[in-house]
């Protein structure tokens, strides 16, 4: 860029800001809507007159015993889509957060996720499966979600409208453009004021005479009114009337707004698929209609902020009242169209506190505007006047705002022509892809994908049927329970990762022991490349490996919750460190107490059994109770854990991978062989198809361990062959000479434990069949285990019973 055209650039940015003053207050929003298939969520900023800050509240459709968010901390907007809730926090005077939550289907709290952390967010606009955003400094558009289409880069986005599969903005000169489908983005000429878009169509007003002109694909004509505002569902529209602050509606199934709502003041209105919802000038409390759920129509709630607290001052002047919602900054009012020459209402009514003004029905609002309130507290910015002294002090801000602007456009010119040709973003974003999991959403235009973006990319493009499946669980968000830790607290707890921490080592790198702020103690997995891998056979290179590992441990054990699976406390992923944290397990592995320890709890066939056991039942979790279901794909004796009770718990999932699509007719994936020498299923490593009879596979290694205190590859002598457990072990087993092959560190079984003992060694060889359709189910290994236990503390009769097959 040339300093003459840059110059250019600065001079018309000027003019276009001084001519046009966008009210950006107005793309954020204090009330959202949020569709799931079986409720609809309408949560809200309830203000604290005390504090002056607002907190989150949420009421679900029909109605239910819970109530899903009530925060704990203020926000400053919330957006809401298909089955997720975003609200913005302002850090610090240059920094907002962006906090989202996903739903289920019956609209309970499933996951949190914070989205962004970085420079302020201007604009925030969703459609049901999209979340788009406007950077307040750079004009730049952020958008979250795997992108579909990417919109053009060279762009100061403002007004944004972001629908179904389009974006539209509103360019510096005031026309509209869009990106997405052909249909919609044949767009009206014109200068125009708002925008809005809905499910596939987009509405705008126009700037000269406040009109209605839309397209894509809207049902009905918008009544020729003048407008300052628009909310757009499903083809459905409603637009608050510029002249007198009433609503009209229209669309399809001559959709009309109730009729005791058509004398009613609102401030703002909201949609999202067939749900419409206004703020009540009044009393600020929150009505929606549209849905059969509110009948005619619902006050949601009695009270809520009636508009954004703007940290900017206002491009016209702040509504009546303000402070007593905002702690700072001002709740600005729309600026008049040229052509309003109409009486609007008050925005907000006379306060007098501390009392709040009365609750009101729609039907007992005043029929006309209530008389002009008393003198508020002064605006950042308030509306000039049409007298001779007032144009005199606007001339003044006029001939000020220029001297200030073009000494701020010098420093730009230098900051700039040294910094234009190497743009660096510097802003954190966090990004867990897909906010909805059924469609995809506009990215950042021009802008480096984000970390976790571009490991998703390179997952897909590794193994694309297998990968793309852990990328699509990684990417619907990481359960709310699941802390991200910033890196700077990793080093502290570990003291810089030092060697006195380090506690053991593993595929994915070293472990420390640490003690996190609040006294829990925790096991610290931090990814290195140059550990050596016991891996048979690899996924790609070591960083591919770790980078691999880190997503599918963060990706499912951020999602499963069962006592036998080692719980996920939190995870860091700054600066190319990718660390896991996990509940500290006291004693250790199954494999040191087996193959190293002297001395161990676990010298008792009853223990072993219920270390069994319990290994078992977290396995079977995940094949028959996770959703979609897991293949582990290392079970071995060192990744199953003890806790404080000896309870077993399974754990390192950086091999693990999603079950057989659900749409596919194979019981299989075809997958080239991973996992550990002497653990791995031959089956699974000469046909390279997984199935869940892999993990029965290992399991079964791991009960012969338990049997006979080998490694599932040992050497009888220092320089003799190295031997498998199973080739060992099996021959003794199936002659009914088991007794050959038991621990000789464990005393012999007694007599109600040698039935069970026998029995379990019968399983164990079920386990280990060569081909996997001989082989129980997990389902059926824990109730065989389960049995065995049993025996041994009951003494009841058994007898050897298949374990039957399942395919």
């Amino acid at each position: 860029m040339t300093p003459n055209s840059l110059l250019s650039l600065i001079f018309l940015t000027f003019i276009i800001t001084i001519s046009t003053p966008a009210n950006s207050s107005y793309s954020l929003s204090t009330v959202a809507v949020t569709l799931t298939p079986n409720y609809t969520l309408i949560c809200a900023l309830i203000p604290n007159t005390t504090t002056r800050e607002s907190y989150i509240n949420c009421s679900t459709f029909p109605s239910t015993a819970h109530s899903p968010i009530v925060s704990a901390r203020p926000f400053s907007a919330i957006i809401g889509g298909n089955r997720f809730l975003c609200g913005l926090r302002h850090q610090s005077a240059s920094n907002d957060s962006l906090i989202c939550w996903r739903f289920s289907e019956n609209g309970t709290l499933i996951a949190q996720k914070r989205k962004h952390l970085g420079p302020r967010l201007s604009e925030l606009q969703s459609g049901h499966s999209r979340l788009c955003a406007v950077l307040s400094d750079s004009r730049q558009l952020w958008c979250w979600e795997k992108p579909r289409c990417i919109p053009p880069g060279n762009r100061n986005y403002s007004s944004i409208a972001v629908g179904d599969s389009f974006l539209c903005w509103l360019s510096e000169d005031s026309k509209i453009e869009c990106y997405g489908p052909p249909d919609l983005t044949v767009v009206p000429t014109g200068n125009f004021s708002v925008l809005a878009a809905g499910s596939r169509h987009a509405c705008a007003i126009r700037g000269s005479n406040g009109s209605v002109e839309c397209w894509g694909e809207p049902a009905g004509d918008a009544p020729p009114d003048q407008f300052e505002s628009l909310a757009l569902g499903e083809g459905r529209s409603c637009g608050i009337r510029s002249h007198n602050g009433t609503v009209v509606c229209w669309g399809e199934g001559d959709f009309r707004l109730p009729e005791d709502l058509r004398h009613t003041y609102f401030t703002e209105i909201e949609a999202k698929g067939k749900v419409f919802c206004g703020i009540g000038v009044a009393d600020s409390s929150l009505i929606c209609w549209g849905n059969e759920s509110f009948g005619a129509h619902t006050i949601v709630f009695d009270k809520v902020l009636p508009g954004p607290c703007c940290r900017d001052p206002c491009p016209c002047k702040a509504m009546p009242g303000y402070s007593s919602f905002c702690a700072t900054g001002a709740i600005c009012e729309r600026c008049p169209s040229p052509d309003d020459g109409g009486v609007r209402p008050p925005a907000l009514p006379p306060v007098q506190p501390p009392a709040s003004p009365p609750v009101q029905t729609p039907a007992s609002r005043p029929a006309s505007p209530p008389a002009s309130p008393p003198a508020s507290p002064p605006a950042p910015t308030e509306t000039p006047s049409r007298s001779g002294g007032s144009r005199g002090k606007v001339a003044f801000l006029v001939v000020g705002s220029v001297g200030c602007f073009m000494g701020l456009a010098t420093i730009a010119y230098f900051l700039l022509s040294r910094y234009c040709t190497n743009p660096v973003h510097s802003s954190r974003v966090h990004d867990s892809g897909r906010l909805d999991e059924e469609a995809a959403v506009v990215e950042p235009p021009q802008t480096a994908a984000t970390p976790t973006a571009r490991r998703l990319a390179r997952l897909q493009s590794m193994q694309p049927h297998l990968e793309r499946r852990l990328s699509a669980l990684l990417s619907s968000g990481i359960n709310g329970n699941v802390e991200e830790f910033p890196l700077d607290v990793i080093l502290r707890i570990t003291n810089n990762f030092s060697d006195d921490y380090r506690i053991g080592a593993g595929s994915f790198g070293s472990v420390y022991r640490a003690t996190l702020y609040d006294g829990r103690e925790v096991a610290v997995k931090r990814a290195e490349l140059t550990a050596s891998s016991s891996y048979a056979v690899g996924i790609g290179t070591k960083r591919e490996e770790k980078e691999y590992a880190f997503l599918s441990e963060l990706a499912i054990l951020s999602r499963v919750n069962h006592k036998n699976l080692l719980r996920l406390i939190g995870y860091s992923d700054e600066e190319n460190e990718r660390v896991l944290i996990y509940e500290f397990m006291p004693n250790g592995t199954l494999h040191d107490h087996l193959h190293k320890l002297e001395s161990s709890p676990l010298l008792s066939w009853v223990a072993r059994l219920k270390v069994a056991l319990d290994a078992a039942r977290g396995v079977e979790y995940l094949h028959s109770y996770s959703v979609p279901q897991i293949i582990h794909r290392d079970i071995k004796s060192s990744n199953i854990l003890l806790d404080d009770t000896w309870t077993a718990k399974v754990s390192d999932f950086g091999l693990s991978l999603i079950g057989p699509d659900p749409v596919d007719d194979s019981d299989h994936i075809s997958q080239r062989a991973a996992g550990t020498v002497g653990y791995m299923d031959p089956e699974y490593y000469r046909l390279q198809q997984l199935t869940t009879k892999s993990d029965v596979y290992s399991f079964g290694v791991v009960m012969l361990e338990l049997l006979t205190g080998f490694k599932a590859i040992h050497r009888v002598e220092p320089n003799s062959a190295p031997r498998n457990v199973v080739d060992f072990a099996v021959p003794f087993i199936v002659s009914d000479e088991i007794h050959h092959i038991l621990d000789r560190r464990l005393p012999p079984p007694t007599p109600q434990e040698i039935e069970a003992v026998v029995f379990v060694g019968y399983l164990a060889a079920d386990c280990v069949s060569l081909q996997g359709r001989d082989r129980p189910s997990m389902t059926e290994v824990v109730n065989s285990m389960e049995r065995a236990l049993a025996a041994c503390l009951v003494q009841p009769s058994m007898s050897r019973s298949t374990t039957g097959s399942s395919t």
